[in-house]
């Protein structure tokens, strides 16, 4: 497969999740108007947007505390400034992104942000350790990749809509079950088996959204890997960085699962298990090996080492 063919294969992907997203937020609105009253579901609605612009504009800051990420001058890390200074050109961005960098011996780098215009790139110092300057440049093109496309702003929206989702339905299931709130209660009963429906949308909502947006993010990485490669012109620099991360054990020391998604490689060491048991539904990423698989292809060398024809 081409790079321009891979990259519209998984636009069209990420096309078929959003439109998941905007059909689990209707049954969830249906199913508040059926289990409360009809008025309750637009109060939510503009709770839910008030509460999603906050998120959404702290957001940068907010993934920059929970990751330890602070901003660095030029003269403190050059090489890491030259490749994201590079890869920013190259990418045709208008604004280069700030930088920042992460005391972790553990290699690995994210992108953030709400847009091309606010976001940046932030890297651990373990990555600087272990990266040659083309594997380095491979790492900043992959997450240029991410700003240049909007997965920041993208995957941003996505987890806001997630988190909103899980808390309401959160809050709305206590009241049903523990608060006596629901219309079944002032309409002698209501239909039982609405009500059935009502509550299993509100418990399996969550869970869909949590798995929907993993999905995004697993089509994103190998979006930005073949943008990466566009970028570059340089599959191999790319594909030896994941090797070396591939490699790697050391967890990060700040990290939750809220944001694992948005690094070039997990940061999380205790999903090794449900991949083979789940199929890797709740994985934050593919697998590295598939992805080191697919940029050796395109840089016309397979995974054995011998040439592609």
């Amino acid at each position: 497969m081409t790079i321009a063919a891979q990259i519209r294969s998984n636009r069209w992907r990420t096309l078929v999740v959003w439109l998941g997203f905007l059909a689990l937020i209707g049954a969830v609105v249906l199913a508040v108007a059926n289990l409360y009253d009809p008025s309750l579901a637009g109060l939510l609605g503009i709770g839910g947007i008030v509460y999603g612009l906050v998120a959404y504009r702290a957001s940068g800051r907010i993934v920059a505390s929970v990751s330890g990420a602070h901003p660095i001058t030029r003269s403190e890390h050059p090489e890491l400034w030259n490749a994201v200074d590079n890869a920013a050109i190259a990418a045709g961005l208008a604004k280069t992104p700030d930088v920042y960098i992460i005391d972790d011996p553990s290699p690995n780098a994210f992108a953030a942000g709400r847009n091309p215009a606010t976001s940046y790139v932030a890297a651990t110092t373990g990555l600087l350790a272990i990266m040659n300057k083309r594997e380095l440049e491979g790492v900043m093109a992959h997450e240029m990749a991410h700003v240049r496309n909007r997965d920041v702003q993208l995957m941003t929206i996505a987890s806001v809509l997630t988190g909103s989702i899980v808390l309401l339905c959160d809050i709305l299931m206590r009241v049903t079950l523990f608060g006596g709130g629901s219309r079944r209660n002032d309409n002698g009963g209501g239909n039982p088996i609405m009500l059935i429906v009502g509550i299993a949308v509100l418990v399996l909502s969550p869970i869909l959204a949590s798995l929907m947006q993993l999905s995004l993010s697993r089509k994103r990485e190998y979006l930005a890997d073949a943008t990466a490669v566009e970028i570059t012109g340089d599959a191999d620099g790319l594909a030896s960085a994941l090797e070396k991360l591939a490699a790697d054990t050391q967890p990060l020391a700040k990290v939750t699962r809220a944001t694992a998604h948005m690094y070039i490689e997990s940061p999380l060491r205790d999903h090794v298990g449900l991949r083979s048991g789940l199929g890797g539904l709740f994985d934050t990423h593919p697998p590295l090996e598939e992805r080191i698989h697919r940029l050796r292809e395109m840089g016309g060398i397979t995974v054995d080492g011998v040439p592609n024809a």
